[in-house]
């Protein structure tokens, strides 16, 4: 079951196929990380 590397919250194995690079199986980021922020295939925090 994949856990999101950043808060832990559970996600979907669909979710980690799409959003994450070949090969990353617990992703960097999620909907849940009001913290971070997706940018291509980057994750960064997110600025204030």
């Amino acid at each position: 079951m994949p856990t999101c590397q950043n808060c832990q919250s559970f996600v979907t194995e669909r979710y980690v196929k799409v959003f994450e690079p070949e090969g990353v199986t617990q992703p960097r980021a999620c909907p849940h990380c009001e913290d971070m922020v997706r940018r291509g295939k980057t994750v960064r925090a997110k600025k204030n």
